[in-house]
């Protein structure tokens, strides 16, 4: 295995934009179900004109120049090549037209920051794209920022065969960690994050200083409604209304037939917009009010030009077709903080984490809520890691 860290910048050809762009022109239609609304799937008149604004206003170029401004790296970790930003406060990228990263931007050059690095562990169906807009207000408080693309996902290699978990791609991020150099960091996730960051913390305790979840820890089951305060009921009949057979099971779809779906995700971008339409959708009824659409639409770009619809689906099937969904359990190797507590309950959370900080009223409403209010996470960030550095 080498340890090289090699620098990389993005750069689709052009003839795979035209590509895009001509596929969506020749999308076959279908007909308007009977519903109103979303009751039937995302609503033909919303997904035609997203299409058409895929098509003919979204800037790839520029969303790619913008990313390039950031560091960015592969390295070879456990067999796969590995893409990662690695942002410190010296080395943030400014207003200025996008830049490769020279000699004085690699990982290993003099004047590191003495700022707490943090790793950001990104969620499905979420790429790096997840933080662009919340690295810089993070390098403004202090943080290195290193942000890792699962493998699959991206420009990181995709799994040669099963057996993964979030345990694994832990492993891979504490050697990552390593050899840039760091000895204590901490760690932020949501969604699939949110199971991978407290692994980080089970297997390297002495260098994670402190586990932040964006939400996902103390999620009430069934086995808990008899003991549950009146509070704590509602916050339960609310997750049931979100987990309710209203949504689209993307659990299912993943672990038991994301070969199946995937020809439609990688020939038609029409079909994999949808299909990431909806679940943005899903996560938070609105979500194009939340989210920047351009901002939503360089993700779904991502996974077009890279293939990662199908790939991004193993932590799903790797789990078996008999796994249920379960949630994150958490750790009690080191801290644990939360940016949103709801739905989330406190004491249930206490059984497997030690709580240092438990947010509650902060803004936002998407599921994904640093795309959403980047500069409110990445204050509460600041609040729980300086409690715990």
């Amino acid at each position: 295995m080498s340890n090289e860290i090699r620098p990389f910048r993005i750069d689709i050809p052009q003839a795979d934009i035209d590509d895009l762009h001509d596929r969506l022109a020749r999308t076959r239609w279908g007909r308007t179900l009977p519903g109103d609304g979303w009751d039937r799937g995302v609503p033909v008149g919303f997904m035609k004109e997203l299409a058409e604004y895929w098509r003919t206003e979204f800037d790839w170029p520029a969303q790619e120049a913008r990313f390039n401004e950031f560091p960015q790296f592969v390295t070879e970790i456990d067999g796969y090549d590995v893409h990662f930003l690695h942002v410190r406060p010296d080395t943030a990228p400014s207003s200025d037209a996008a830049t490769m990263p020279d000699a004085a931007t690699m990982p290993d050059a003099p004047g590191v920051s003495r700022g707490l690095p943090v790793l950001l562990a990104h969620g499905w169906p979420n790429s790096f794209v997840e933080f662009a807009e919340l690295i810089r207000p993070l390098t403004e408080r202090g943080f290195d920022v290193v942000v890792p693309s699962v493998p699959g996902v991206g420009f990181s290699e995709a799994p040669r065969e099963t057996g993964w978990d979030a345990a694994r791609v832990a492993g891979m991020w504490i050697e990552l960690m390593r050899r840039l150099g760091y000895d204590r960091y901490g760690v932020e996730g949501g969604d699939f994050g949110a199971y991978v960051a407290p692994e980080m913390a089970k297997a390297a305790p002495g260098d994670v200083a402190g586990v932040y979840i964006i939400s996902g820890l103390g999620f009430p089951t069934e086995k808990d409604v008899p003991h549950m305060l009146p509070e704590e009921k509602a916050q339960y009949d609310l997750m049931q209304q979100w987990m309710g057979a209203a949504v689209l099971d993307h659990h299912h779809v993943n672990r038991v037939a994301p070969q199946t779906f995937a020809y439609g995700w990688d020939d038609s971008p029409t079909a994999a917009l949808a299909w990431m339409t909806h679940k943005f959708n899903d996560f938070a009824t609105g979500a194009f009010d939340a989210v920047d659409r351009d901002l939503f639409l360089a993700n779904a770009s991502l996974y077009w030009f890279t293939q990662s619809f199908g790939p991004a689906a193993w932590p799903y099937y790797s789990r078996g077709k008999d796994a249920g969904s379960g949630w994150p359990e958490g750790q009690k190797a080191v801290p644990s903080g939360t940016y949103s507590g709801p739905p989330g309950i406190r004491r249930l959370a206490e059984r497997a984490n030690e709580i240092v900080h438990w947010g509650e009223g902060n803004p936002g409403t998407h599921h994904f809520v640093a795309m959403e209010e980047p500069d409110a996470v990445a204050a509460d960030m600041r609040t729980f890691f300086d409690l715990v550095r």
